[in-house]
């Protein structure tokens, strides 16, 4: 399995409610509907632990236990379309990351 962290920030003049309804109606749910995705989450950081604020609104994990797949999955129009809406809210940053002692 694979796991995708991705960090993000809203830009400028993006409303958090109107970014958070879009996640939850569409981000969401297309991307848990892909075969290759194991799971799926969106988060909105609340800050960081021993305080301060996050550098971060929102963190994503995609767990993805086919990466093959995903690439063709994600190539889609559908994909694309979404892909480009999520590019609209923010500049993420997307780490794969890979397990140690696995």
């Amino acid at each position: 399995m694979t796991r995708i962290i991705v960090l993000l920030n809203l830009k400028e003049g993006k409303s958090v409610a109107d970014y958070e309804r879009w996640a939850e109606t569409t981000d969401l749910p297309t991307v848990n509907g892909l075969s290759s995705v194991r799971n799926f989450e969106v988060l909105r950081t609340a800050g960081l632990l021993g305080g301060g604020t996050s550098p971060y609104q929102y963190v994503e994990i995609i767990d993805v236990a086919d990466m093959e797949l995903f690439g063709k999955e994600t190539s889609t129009e559908a994909m694309h379309k979404v892909a480009a809406e999520f590019q609209a809210w923010a500049d993420p940053v997307f780490l794969m990351t890979e397990k140690l002692g696995a």
